[in-house]
Protein backbone atom coordinates (compact mmCIF):
# COMPACT_ATOMS: atom_id res chain seq x y z
CA UNK A 1 0.00 0.00 0.00
CA UNK A 2 1.25 3.39 -0.85
CA UNK A 3 0.82 6.43 1.24
CA UNK A 4 -2.10 8.02 0.07
CA UNK A 5 -2.67 11.78 0.56
CA UNK A 6 -5.97 11.07 1.44
CA UNK A 7 -8.86 8.19 1.80
CA UNK A 8 -11.06 8.95 -1.24
CA UNK A 9 -14.16 7.77 -0.15
CA UNK A 10 -15.23 10.65 2.76
CA UNK A 11 -11.70 13.78 1.85
CA UNK A 12 -10.44 12.15 5.14
CA UNK A 13 -6.58 12.83 5.32
CA UNK A 14 -4.27 9.35 5.93
CA UNK A 15 -2.37 11.34 8.90
CA UNK A 16 -6.63 12.25 10.65
CA UNK A 17 -7.36 9.00 9.97
CA UNK A 18 -4.93 7.87 12.05
CA UNK A 19 -4.98 10.33 14.63
CA UNK A 20 -8.64 9.98 15.02
CA UNK A 21 -9.67 6.62 14.25
CA UNK A 22 -9.98 3.35 16.71
CA UNK A 23 -6.53 1.24 16.98
CA UNK A 24 -6.95 -2.77 17.14
CA UNK A 25 -3.33 -4.20 17.44
CA UNK A 26 -3.29 -7.44 15.02
CA UNK A 27 0.26 -8.61 15.32
CA UNK A 28 3.34 -8.04 15.87
CA UNK A 29 6.37 -7.62 14.38
CA UNK A 30 9.06 -9.90 16.40
CA UNK A 31 12.31 -8.72 14.44
CA UNK A 32 12.07 -5.22 15.85
CA UNK A 33 14.28 -4.06 18.57
CA UNK A 34 11.64 -2.41 20.33
CA UNK A 35 7.52 -2.72 20.55
CA UNK A 36 6.38 -2.30 17.00
CA UNK A 37 2.69 -3.45 16.16
CA UNK A 38 1.08 -4.08 13.11
CA UNK A 39 -2.56 -2.59 13.89
CA UNK A 40 -6.24 -1.36 11.73
CA UNK A 41 -7.09 2.00 12.54
CA UNK A 42 -10.56 2.89 11.25
CA UNK A 43 -12.30 5.82 11.09
CA UNK A 44 -16.12 6.42 9.86
CA UNK A 45 -15.98 3.51 7.87
CA UNK A 46 -12.51 3.84 6.65
CA UNK A 47 -10.07 1.40 7.25
CA UNK A 48 -6.00 1.44 6.51
CA UNK A 49 -3.59 -0.62 7.90
CA UNK A 50 -0.42 1.37 10.27
CA UNK A 51 2.43 0.44 12.73
CA UNK A 52 1.88 1.51 16.01
CA UNK A 53 5.05 1.65 18.48
CA UNK A 54 4.16 2.51 22.02
CA UNK A 55 6.44 4.67 24.55
CA UNK A 56 6.06 1.75 26.76
CA UNK A 57 8.00 -0.43 24.51
CA UNK A 58 10.84 1.78 24.06
CA UNK A 59 14.01 0.30 25.17
CA UNK A 60 16.45 3.14 26.75
CA UNK A 61 19.38 4.79 24.71
CA UNK A 62 22.06 6.02 26.99
CA UNK A 63 22.99 8.37 23.49
CA UNK A 64 19.48 10.17 23.60
CA UNK A 65 18.08 9.80 27.07
CA UNK A 66 15.53 13.38 26.27
CA UNK A 67 12.32 12.79 24.97
CA UNK A 68 11.26 9.48 22.72
CA UNK A 69 11.46 7.64 19.82
CA UNK A 70 7.88 7.98 18.62
CA UNK A 71 8.56 11.77 19.20
CA UNK A 72 11.05 11.92 17.52
CA UNK A 73 10.01 9.76 14.49
CA UNK A 74 6.91 12.15 14.69
CA UNK A 75 9.65 15.25 14.06
CA UNK A 76 11.46 13.28 11.22
CA UNK A 77 7.90 13.41 9.32
CA UNK A 78 6.82 17.10 10.22
CA UNK A 79 10.27 17.59 8.38
CA UNK A 80 9.77 15.66 5.76
CA UNK A 81 6.41 17.58 4.96
CA UNK A 82 7.73 20.55 5.23
CA UNK A 83 10.47 19.75 2.75
CA UNK A 84 7.90 19.08 0.30
CA UNK A 85 9.20 15.29 -0.53
CA UNK A 86 6.83 13.36 1.12
CA UNK A 87 9.54 10.69 2.12
CA UNK A 88 7.85 9.64 5.03
CA UNK A 89 4.83 7.59 5.41
CA UNK A 90 1.98 9.83 7.64
CA UNK A 91 2.96 9.67 10.96
CA UNK A 92 1.27 10.85 14.11
CA UNK A 93 1.33 10.90 18.05
CA UNK A 94 -1.64 9.36 19.58
CA UNK A 95 -2.87 7.15 22.27
CA UNK A 96 -3.67 3.35 21.83
CA UNK A 97 -3.86 0.00 23.29
CA UNK A 98 -0.47 -0.03 25.08
CA UNK A 99 -0.68 4.00 26.09
CA UNK A 100 1.07 6.54 23.82
CA UNK A 101 2.89 6.05 21.05
CA UNK A 102 3.72 6.65 17.28
CA UNK A 103 1.14 5.64 14.87
CA UNK A 104 2.46 5.77 11.20
CA UNK A 105 0.34 4.46 7.64
CA UNK A 106 1.94 0.73 6.70
CA UNK A 107 3.54 0.99 3.51
CA UNK A 108 4.13 -2.51 1.18
CA UNK A 109 7.41 -2.12 -0.44
CA UNK A 110 7.77 -3.08 -4.49
CA UNK A 111 9.88 -6.06 -4.03
CA UNK A 112 11.21 -5.79 -8.04
CA UNK A 113 12.82 -2.33 -7.08
CA UNK A 114 16.65 -2.57 -6.51
CA UNK A 115 18.03 0.64 -4.57
CA UNK A 116 21.41 -1.40 -3.13
CA UNK A 117 23.59 -4.01 -4.75
CA UNK A 118 27.00 -5.85 -3.83
CA UNK A 119 29.24 -6.26 -6.78
CA UNK A 120 32.35 -7.71 -7.45
CA UNK A 121 33.76 -4.83 -9.47
CA UNK A 122 36.20 -1.24 -8.13
CA UNK A 123 33.72 1.33 -9.99
CA UNK A 124 30.60 1.38 -9.91
CA UNK A 125 28.55 0.78 -12.86
CA UNK A 126 26.65 3.51 -14.36
CA UNK A 127 23.65 4.99 -12.63
CA UNK A 128 25.39 3.62 -9.26
CA UNK A 129 27.42 5.44 -6.90
CA UNK A 130 29.27 3.70 -4.52
CA UNK A 131 29.36 3.65 -0.71
CA UNK A 132 32.68 1.66 0.27
CA UNK A 133 33.93 -1.96 0.05
CA UNK A 134 32.49 -4.57 2.25
CA UNK A 135 33.58 -7.96 3.46
CA UNK A 136 31.61 -10.70 2.07
CA UNK A 137 33.21 -13.56 3.49
CA UNK A 138 36.53 -15.92 2.76
CA UNK A 139 38.52 -13.23 2.64
CA UNK A 140 36.77 -11.96 -0.16
CA UNK A 141 35.71 -8.16 -0.37
CA UNK A 142 32.71 -6.35 -2.72
CA UNK A 143 31.68 -2.81 -3.72
CA UNK A 144 28.67 -1.59 -1.97
CA UNK A 145 26.47 0.42 -4.45
CA UNK A 146 23.40 2.22 -4.17
CA UNK A 147 21.72 3.45 -7.06
CA UNK A 148 22.09 7.39 -8.31
CA UNK A 149 18.22 7.88 -8.22
CA UNK A 150 17.00 11.47 -7.33
CA UNK A 151 14.71 9.76 -4.71
CA UNK A 152 17.61 8.60 -2.85
CA UNK A 153 19.39 11.78 -3.15
CA UNK A 154 16.77 13.52 -1.54
CA UNK A 155 16.47 10.93 1.15
CA UNK A 156 20.27 11.82 1.97
CA UNK A 157 19.31 15.19 2.35
CA UNK A 158 16.66 14.39 4.60
CA UNK A 159 18.62 12.80 6.68
CA UNK A 160 21.97 15.11 6.42
CA UNK A 161 19.17 17.64 8.16
CA UNK A 162 17.61 15.50 10.73
CA UNK A 163 20.83 13.70 12.00
CA UNK A 164 19.79 9.94 10.98
CA UNK A 165 22.04 7.55 13.17
CA UNK A 166 20.53 4.41 11.54
CA UNK A 167 20.14 4.60 7.24
CA UNK A 168 19.52 1.02 6.94
CA UNK A 169 19.33 -0.94 3.88
CA UNK A 170 15.78 -2.41 5.17
CA UNK A 171 14.58 1.31 6.12
CA UNK A 172 14.32 2.09 2.16
CA UNK A 173 10.27 1.49 1.19
CA UNK A 174 10.06 2.01 -2.68
CA UNK A 175 6.37 2.02 -2.92
CA UNK A 176 3.42 2.30 -5.49
CA UNK A 177 3.80 4.67 -8.48
CA UNK A 178 7.10 5.49 -7.88
CA UNK A 179 7.08 6.89 -4.62
CA UNK A 180 10.28 6.07 -2.10
CA UNK A 181 9.72 6.45 1.58
CA UNK A 182 12.20 6.15 4.58
CA UNK A 183 11.00 4.24 7.85
CA UNK A 184 12.41 3.63 11.54
CA UNK A 185 13.54 7.45 12.48
CA UNK A 186 13.75 7.60 16.26
CA UNK A 187 17.47 7.73 16.14
CA UNK A 188 17.72 11.18 14.95
CA UNK A 189 17.91 14.86 15.49
CA UNK A 190 21.04 14.18 17.94
CA UNK A 191 22.67 17.78 18.96
CA UNK A 192 26.25 16.03 17.97
CA UNK A 193 26.83 14.41 14.24
CA UNK A 194 26.18 10.98 14.34
CA UNK A 195 25.13 10.39 10.53
CA UNK A 196 25.67 6.91 9.54
CA UNK A 197 24.03 5.97 6.54
CA UNK A 198 24.22 3.58 3.39
CA UNK A 199 23.66 6.93 1.24
CA UNK A 200 27.02 7.95 1.20
CA UNK A 201 27.52 8.37 -2.79
CA UNK A 202 26.93 11.65 -3.29
CA UNK A 203 29.37 12.89 0.16
CA UNK A 204 31.45 16.63 -0.75
CA UNK A 205 28.95 16.90 -4.18
CA UNK A 206 27.40 19.78 -4.98
CA UNK A 207 23.48 19.86 -3.42
CA UNK A 208 21.00 19.89 -6.50
CA UNK A 209 19.07 23.30 -7.16
CA UNK A 210 15.90 21.45 -5.82
CA UNK A 211 17.56 20.90 -2.30
CA UNK A 212 18.92 24.29 -1.90
CA UNK A 213 15.20 25.88 -2.67
CA UNK A 214 13.87 23.22 -0.29
CA UNK A 215 16.38 23.89 2.19
CA UNK A 216 15.63 27.30 2.59
CA UNK A 217 12.14 27.31 2.67
CA UNK A 218 12.55 24.95 5.69
CA UNK A 219 15.27 27.03 7.41
CA UNK A 220 12.25 29.95 7.19
CA UNK A 221 9.80 27.63 8.72
CA UNK A 222 12.06 27.16 11.09
CA UNK A 223 12.55 30.62 12.46
CA UNK A 224 11.45 31.34 15.95
CA UNK A 225 7.85 32.08 16.19
CA UNK A 226 7.01 30.32 13.35
CA UNK A 227 4.25 27.12 13.72
CA UNK A 228 6.84 24.37 12.59
CA UNK A 229 8.98 25.83 15.26
CA UNK A 230 7.03 25.22 17.89
CA UNK A 231 6.01 22.27 16.82
CA UNK A 232 8.88 20.68 16.80
CA UNK A 233 9.97 22.10 20.49
CA UNK A 234 7.35 19.85 21.18
CA UNK A 235 9.10 16.79 20.48
CA UNK A 236 12.76 17.36 20.65
CA UNK A 237 14.88 19.74 23.28
CA UNK A 238 16.08 22.91 22.87
CA UNK A 239 19.30 22.31 21.80
CA UNK A 240 17.93 19.78 19.31
CA UNK A 241 15.91 22.01 17.64
CA UNK A 242 19.11 24.63 17.52
CA UNK A 243 21.61 21.70 16.00
CA UNK A 244 18.86 21.17 13.09
CA UNK A 245 18.87 24.67 12.40
CA UNK A 246 22.94 24.48 12.88
CA UNK A 247 23.16 21.67 10.12
CA UNK A 248 20.26 23.73 7.68
CA UNK A 249 22.64 26.63 8.06
CA UNK A 250 26.02 24.47 7.56
CA UNK A 251 24.50 22.71 4.39
CA UNK A 252 23.00 26.48 2.85
CA UNK A 253 26.55 27.58 3.34
CA UNK A 254 28.90 24.97 1.93
CA UNK A 255 25.72 23.98 -0.71
CA UNK A 256 27.74 19.99 -0.87
CA UNK A 257 26.50 17.07 0.41
CA UNK A 258 28.20 15.90 4.03
CA UNK A 259 30.92 13.69 4.09
CA UNK A 260 31.72 11.47 7.04
CA UNK A 261 33.24 13.37 9.93
CA UNK A 262 35.48 10.27 10.65
CA UNK A 263 34.82 10.73 14.53
CA UNK A 264 31.69 7.99 14.58
CA UNK A 265 30.93 4.91 12.59
CA UNK A 266 29.60 5.96 8.78
CA UNK A 267 27.65 3.15 8.04
CA UNK A 268 25.09 1.41 10.71
CA UNK A 269 25.64 -1.98 11.36
CA UNK A 270 24.27 -4.34 10.02
CA UNK A 271 23.47 -2.43 7.35
CA UNK A 272 20.45 -4.10 5.75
Amino acid sequence: MSAPERIPARGVSAAELLRRGELVVRGRIPEASNAVLQCEVTYEGESLTCVYKPVAGERPLWDFPDGTLAEREVAAYEISEALGWGLVPPTVLREGPHGRGMCQLWVEAVPEAELLALVDAEEPAEGWKAVGFAEVGAGRTALLVHADDARLRRLAVFDAVINNSDRKGGHLLPGAGERLYGIDHGVTFHVDDKLRTLLWGWAGEPLTEEARTALGALEKRLAEGQPLAARLCELLTGAEVAALRGRISVLLTTGRHPEPSGEWPAIPWPPI
